[in-house]
């Protein structure tokens, strides 16, 4: 800065737009040294400034940047980033407009009144700490913000451009004006996010983020990621964090190089975290010893650092049919953390012998480095166990596979003694075309070789939480309780209807549920009971209190097995790092009372994961649908509710709404015992199971929803009176017609499983 003389235009701009704060003319006449006759030249250069707008002057006489924010100025809080510091942006922004928003921190106000949080708008003083940056300092509360709502932005004919947005929340029952001004850059066929504008009582919104255009197929996942608030990009530090990893040194690791560990995988896997051995046990006749090695991801995530609070944020990878959301950047998990063959690798194992009765008998846990010599799938060695073994796996036969199943035989044995719930339904699988489309909908194959890297998985997972247990450190166990006493009778109840028994009393076993599918399985009724029964237990959840796991019928439980894919499973092995004294990385002495919090977060973002693939896939199914409006299928119903039927399409397993209005010129009285809408006039009757032929009448990608009518009744579930002393939820003080006999069969009937337990 040259002292004495009047600055140029360019130089007067620069220094106005980089000062902190807003400058009066006496200010800057003082930074440049001006006297006299220079002081009204620069008056008159700030004035020019001014009338051209490239600065703002304000009451004080003062002048800034007119891009810059006021001292005073209401903002609304959107996010918490990466080192925990609140985000805010000016209530007024428009991006297409102002470009991207500033950064705003909000200063921690100590113990005056309540903390604000992520949506709450407030009054607030800022201070400029660079060009785009600010402190903020709340003065106070003004409420929260608006509901921010998805939906579905058209331009329909003769609105005189006013713009309509249909939420993609089929329970949001309205839609939203836009006027021109507020759709801020949003095209006709845009999911957008808006914001209420006109109060409770008002249709108006604005536009305040665009999230793509629904006729492209990737837009699908990307209104479940932006609807459940999925994290995707990961921050700057911890992807550098990611970048400068490299290979784990031997060290003080065991050194299992040399054997024949083997990875299985789906066709389409792109990370193997877990690599697998058997071989018999000469100390106990029939046993085997086991070992199941896991990435050793506690060795690059360490506590508290960039990729560590990036990858608790996420807490789970979240997988859609077009991509997956990983949890680690793809340097860890496609790479360092990935088991691929022929390359060493760090693992944290668990070693195991079991008895020939299947029983846990012992277990160590090892910091090991190992090198698989195969990578391997379900298909190929199904295929190879069932006598046709490729060119590959040929040579491993004796040493790996054969071991494998004889081990996986004995686990499988002892899951049945033990009366694991056994329940029957089929996963749903699409395959994608090169459009990005829906080409196929089918049903998962279920091959034993699944079910021998889930029992080594579950093994494992038990020795976790043993192991935690013996050595007194806390565990964050995978908890799965008793079900619902309400649940249980009314699943009591409803079996009951269809002449099946389940044992009296609060408390029952997974065995006594099994007894009730093996009663049913293969009968018609056999995919209702089974589905019936699934919506009648606990939600499983992450806890440090051991509540056992109901499912499984086991007293204790942990997730171990994949940590690039599940949080948890990384807090489970910094434990038994600590438990252990196996090294770097282990638990931090702060986070042993951290377990309550972590349980509750962590189960938070599963729930979170789910509702996302859900609704990504209703999505993708109602767009493959779309294309068959007007068509008839058959289906089941599958959900009985006051204001229609739910139905699941044979074959493809498309479900969606039989809304109540579309069964006839009657009332139909909801019977909640019985599962069943009965025609208070006719005595028609629509119940849970029933199997229909059924019109799709409506398909909304938006939203995933499905309409279907009822065109004929292809079979009817067999019912039996309640109980005795039982008494339909529905049926109180009902007085009405005789249920009309009907015939009970119609016309002719026309990477990797995410199974979470």
């Amino acid at each position: 800065m040259a002292k004495g003389r009047v600055p140029t235009r360019d130089e007067l701009l620069a220094f106005i737009r980089d000062s902190a704060t807003p400058i009066g003319k006496r200010e800057i006449a003082r930074a440049y040294g001006l006297k006299g006759d220079q002081r009204i030249e620069l008056k008159e250069l700030l004035r020019d400034l001014r009338d051209s707008g490239d600065i703002a002057a304000d009451r004080a006489k003062t002048f800034k940047d007119p891009k810059a924010l006021t001292d005073i100025t209401v903002l609304e809080i959107v996010r918490v980033d990466d080192d925990g510091h609140l985000l805010a942006i000016p209530r007024r922004h428009d991006d297409e407009k102002d470009g991207p928003p500033p950064r705003i921190e909000i200063v921690p106000q100590g113990s005056r009144g309540p903390a604000p949080a992520v949506g709450d708008r407030v009054l607030a003083s800022l201070k400029r700490r660079g060009k785009n940056a600010y402190e903020a300092r709340v003065i106070r509360r003004l409420g929260s913000g608006p509901k921010k709502i998805l939906g579905l932005f058209e331009e329909p004919d003769g609105r005189h451009g006013l713009g309509l947005v249909t939420p993609t929340d089929k329970k949001l029952r309205r839609v939203f004006d836009v006027r021109p001004a507020d759709k801020n850059g949003a095209l006709p066929g845009d999911i957008v996010w808006i914001e209420e504008t006109g109060g409770s009582l008002s249709r108006r919104a604005r536009v305040v983020e665009r999230i793509g255009a629904m006729s492209d197929p990737r837009t699908v996942s990307l209104i479940s990621i932006a609807a459940n608030d999925i994290p995707v990009d990961f921050p700057d530090g911890a992807l550098e964090e990611a970048e400068k990893a490299k290979a784990a040194p031997l060290g003080e690791r065991l050194d299992l190089r040399k054997l024949p560990l083997v990875t299985i995988d789906g066709e389409d896997a792109r990370d193997f975290d877990d690599a697998v051995f058997a071989e018999p046990d000469p100390v106990h006749p029939g046993g085997w010893r086991i070992l199941v090695a896991i990435a050793d991801v506690a060795w690059y995530v360490r506590p508290d650092r960039a990729l560590d609070r990036a990858a608790y944020r996420r807490g789970t990878s979240v997988y859609f049919p077009d991509r997956v959301v990983p949890m680690l950047p793809e340097a860890l998990s496609n790479h360092w953390c990935s088991l691929v063959p022929r390359e060493d690798r760090p693992v944290l194992v668990a070693e195991m012998w079991i008895d020939a009765a299947g029983h846990l008998k012992r277990h160590k846990f090892h910091r090991a480095m190992m090198r698989s010599v195969a990578r391997l799938t379900y298909t190929r060695v199904q295929r190879a166990i069932d006598g046709a073994p490729d060119e590959e796996i040929a040579p491993l036969m004796d040493a790996v596979v054969r071991p494998l199943y004889g081990a996986f035989r004995v686990l499988l044995a002892a899951r049945e003694t033990r009366g694991a719930l056994d329940l029957d339904l089929p996963e749903r699988q699409v395959t994608l075309g090169k459009d990005g489309r829906i080409a196929e909908i089918g049903i998962r194959e279920r091959l034993d070789s699944h079910k021998l890297i889930e029992e080594f998985m579950v093994l494992a997972n038990v020795a976790a939480a043993q192991a935690l247990e013996q050595r007194h450190l806390p565990c964050l166990y995978r908890v799965h309780d008793q079900p619902d006493l309400a649940k249980l009778e009314a699943l009591r109840e409803f079996l009951g209807t269809l002449g099946v028994s389940l044992p009296a009393g609060p408390r029952l076993r997974p065995g006594d549920l099994n007894r009730v599918l093996q009663q049913v399985a293969g009968k018609p009724i056999n995919r209702l009971v089974n589905e019936t029964m699934l919506r009648s237990q606990s939600q499983a959840v992450y806890s440090p209190d051991n509540l056992g796991h109901f499912g499984l019928a086991l007293a204790r439980y942990a997730h171990f097995t994949s940590p690039i894919r599940r949080y948890p499973d990384l807090v489970v092995h910094r434990a038994l790092i600590s438990a252990y004294g196996l090294g770097e990385g282990g638990l931090p002495e702060a986070d042993k009372g951290r377990f309550a919090e972590f349980g509750e977060h962590l189960s938070m973002c599963e729930r979170r994961a789910v509702a996302a693939e859900r609704g990504a896939m209703d999505r993708y199914v109602a767009a493959f649908m779309a294309a068959h409006v007007g068509a008839t299928f058959s289906g089941r119903v599958t959900s009985v509710t006051r204001f229609g039927l739910f139905a699941a399409l044979d074959g493809s397993g498309a479900d969606g709404l039989i809304p109540v209005r579309s069964l006839g010129q009657e009332f139909f009285r909801h019977d909640e015992g019985r599962q069943l809408l009965i025609g208070e006039r006719t005595g028609e009757t629509y119940g849970l199971g029933d199997r229909l032929r059924l019109k799709l009448v409506e398909a909304d990608t938006a939203t995933g929803g499905l309409l279907f009518e009822v065109v004929d009744v292809l079979e009817r579930v067999e019912r039996h009176a309640l109980p005795r002393g039982a008494r339909s939820r529905g049926d109180a003080g009902h007085h009405g017609p005789p249920r009309r006999p009907v015939a009970h069969r119609g016309g002719p009937r026309d990477k990797r499983s995410r199974r979470r337990t």
